[in-house]
C-alpha cells in the first residue's frame, strides 16, 4: 500500500492504538479516515471516529466491541458497517463507526449507492472532497502515517474544497455534496475551487433527488455555523437555494419604478441572519431571522404617494413559514415561536418612534412572552441601514424601549410578563366550563391590567372577572 512521505498525525488516543493493535493481531490492515482526520489536523477535537478495514468489518467490529468495552453495537448489514461507544482515558467517550472499503456506483435517478468491497485507493476516491479523503494508518507497522492520494494536505493548508474525481462525477453521484461544499465553506471558511463551484451551478438541478430530510439536515449546519450568510450565498448564487427554498430566492432583487428601487430583501436577509448568528446561538431564532422577510415578494406594492411598500408582510410570512417548515420537514414544535418572531418583528418599531406607555409595552410583553429578549434581539439585527448616524438613532430608540420594558417588568415584580392569573383560575372563581365566555374574561382581564386599570395583583384579577361576570350575565351574555 502506497504512502506519502508525510508527517504522521500528532498524539494519536490511547484507544486507537488498541484498535491498531486488534487489527495486526487479525493481520487487517485499518486506517483512521474522514472528519477526525481533518479536524485534528485543524486542531480542532473530534469525538466521532470513522475507522475503515481492508476486510470483513463487522468480525473486525465485534473484536474491537470485547477488546474495548463497546456499548450501544449496532451493525448495518446493508452497507458493511459497525456503530458503538468506545471510552478513552485522555479524550472520553467517543462514537466509533467501523467500514469496509468500498467502492461505489450510483444509478442516475438515485443516490443509493450501490457498493462493492474495493481498495483503499478506491474508497478513498469516492469521498466528497480531498480534506476528507485523508487516511492514517493503525498498525503499529506505520501507525501514523498519513496518506494523501489526492492533496487533501496541500488543500488544507491552502483552505481549499476540491472533490477528489472531477467534480460533476462527484457531485452527480451525490448530489447532496454540493450543499456539504457550501456548508463546509461556512463551518470552516474554506475556498470552493472553480471546477467544483462552476459543478455545482451546472447540476444544482439534481438536488431533488436526495430526499428532504438529509437536504434539511444540511442546511440546518449550515445555519447554525458562525457565519450562515456564507453557506447560502453559495446556495444562492449556484442556483441550489432556489431547488431548496424557492420562497427565498424570491426575494432577491431590486426593482426599480420611476427611479425609485428597495433593499434587496435577500441579501438583507442574509446580513440579519449574520448578526443574529453574532449574538445567539439558537438555532430558531436564526431560522426566524431568515424568514422574517419571506412574505416581502407576495405583499410587494408601489404607489406615486408612498414609494414602495410591504404592508401586512409580517403577517403574510407567518402563513409562508408554515410552508417551508412543512416543505423542509422540519421538526413543528419550533414553529409557533419562529411564526411569533415573524408576527411581532415590527412591534417594537413603532415604540421607539414616541412617548412610550407602560400599557404599550406590557402589551408587547404578554405578546412576546419569554421570548422578548429573543424578539429585541431580531429588531436590532433588522437594521441594515448604510447611513451610520441612522443606524445610531433607531439603537438609540431600541435601548430606550429596552430600558422601558425593564422598567414595567420591575414595577409589575415579574421578568417576562403574563397574566397574574390563568383560565383554570376563572373557571374555579366563577364555576365555569371551558368555552367562549371563560375566553372573553380573560381577554377583557388581561386588557385591564396591560392598560393599567387594575394592578398587577392576584387578588385584583380575580375581583375584576368577578365584576365582569356579573355584567355579563347582566346583559344576557354569559350563557
Amino acid at each position: 500500500m502506497p504512502h506519502d512521505e508525510k508527517p504522521p498525525l500528532p498524539s494519536l488516543p490511547r484507544v486507537l492504538c488498541r484498535i491498531g493493535d486488534i487489527a495486526d493481531r487479525k493481520s487487517l490492515s485499518c486506517y483512521l479516515v474522514g472528519g477526525y482526520v481533518r479536524d485534528t489536523l485543524m486542531n480542532k477535537e473530534c469525538k466521532d471516529i470513522d475507522v475503515m478495514v481492508i476486510g470483513d468489518p463487522v468480525g473486525f467490529a465485534r473484536e474491537v466491541e470485547k477488546g474495548l468495552d463497546g456499548r450501544h453495537f449496532v451493525v448495518f448489514e446493508r452497507f458493511r458497517t459497525a456503530r458503538m461507544e468506545i471510552d478513552d482515558p485522555e479524550a472520553g467517550t467517543m462514537l466509533l463507526e467501523i467500514v469496509g472499503a468500498r467502492k461505489e456506483s450510483y444509478n442516475p435517478g438515485s443516490r443509493k449507492p450501490i457498493t462493492q468491497i474495493g481498495s483503499i485507493e478506491d474508497d478513498l476516491s469516492r469521498r466528497d472532497f480531498t480534506i476528507n479523503a485523508l487516511a492514517v494508518s493503525l498498525n503499529e507497522a506505520d501507525r501514523g502515517a498519513i496518506v494523501d492520494l489526492f492533496g487533501g494536505l496541500q488543500d488544507l493548508r491552502a483552505g481549499i474544497l476540491r472533490t477528489p474525481l472531477e467534480p460533476e462525477r462527484t457531485f452527480s453521484d451525490d448530489p447532496l455534496r454540493m450543499m456539504r461544499a457550501a456548508r463546509f465553506a461556512s463551518q470552516i471558511a474554506f475556498r470552493i475551487d472553480g471546477p467544483a463551484l462552476k459543478a455545482m451551478e451546472t447540476m444544482a438541478h439534481r438536488l431533488p433527488i436526495v430526499s428532504r430530510e438529509r437536504i434539511s439536515q444540511e442546511f440546518l449546519k449550515i445555519m447554525r455555523s458562525d457565519k450562515p450568510s456564507v453557506g447560502l450565498l453559495l446556495l444562492f448564487k449556484t442556483g441550489l437555494l432556489k431547488e431548496i427554498m424557492p420562497e427565498l430566492t424570491d426575494m432577491a432583487g431590486v426593482e426599480q419604478v420611476d427611479g425609485l428601487g428597495h433593499k434587496d430583501a435577500l441579501l438583507h436577509t442574509f446580513q440579519v441572519v449574520d448578526t443574529v448568528a453574532g449574538k445567539s446561538d439558537k438555532l430558531w431564532l436564526r431560522v426566524a431571522a431568515l424568514l422574517h422577510d419571506i412574505a416581502k415578494p407576495q405583499t410587494k406594492r408601489f404607489s406615486k404617494s408612498s414609494g414602495w411598500t410591504f404592508h401586512g408582510h409580517d403577517a403574510v410570512g407567518t402563513k409562508v413559514a408554515a410552508r417551508v417548515f412543512r416543505a423542509m420537514r422540519w421538526p413543528l414544535e419550533p414553529l409557533p415561536y419562529v411564526r411569533k418572531m415573524i408576527r411581532l418583528h415590527h412591534r417594537p418599531i413603532p415604540l421607539s418612534k414616541r412617548e412610550i406607555t407602560d400599557s404599550a409595552v406590557r402589551r408587547l410583553m404578554f405578546e412576546a412572552g419569554e421570548d422578548i429578549e429573543d424578539l429585541m434581539t431580531l429588531c436590532k439585527a433588522d437594521v441594515t441601514s448604510k447611513n451610520p448616524r441612522k443606524v445610531a438613532r433607531i439603537m438609540n430608540n431600541f435601548n430606550i424601549v429596552e430600558q422601558k420594558i425593564a422598567e414595567v417588568a420591575e414595577k409589575d415584580l415579574l421578568a417576562k410578563w403574563r397574566p397574574p392569573i390563568d383560565g383554570c383560575d376563572i373557571m374555579q372563581t366563577l364555576g365555569l366550563q371551558e368555552g367562549r365566555v371563560v375566553g372573553v374574561i380573560k381577554k377583557k382581564m388581561e386588557a385591564a391590567v396591560i392598560e393599567g386599570k387594575i394592578p398587577y395583583e392576584r387578588e385584583a384579577a380575580i375581583e375584576y372577572v368577578r365584576t365582569v361576570y356579573r355584567e355579563m350575565q347582566a346583559a344576557g351574555k354569559a350563557g
